[in-house]
């Protein structure tokens, strides 16, 4: 059980607690993020700041 990722153990969390709901806001929230590293050096990035 030590050997576990962060990810695996979190997705056996949300299985055993049926909090499935959890799911899309974290994806959400990760595609967010993603979004702001990605553009953070591009012509792109003050419209998408504008978007927050």
């Amino acid at each position: 059980m030590a050997n576990q990722s962060i990810f695996s153990e979190f997705w056996e969390f949300l299985r055993i607690r049926k909090r499935y709901w959890l799911l899309p806001i974290l994806l959400t929230l990760a595609l967010f993020g993603a979004l702001i590293v990605f553009t953070e050096g591009s012509a792109v990035a003050p419209f998408i700041y504008a978007l927050f």
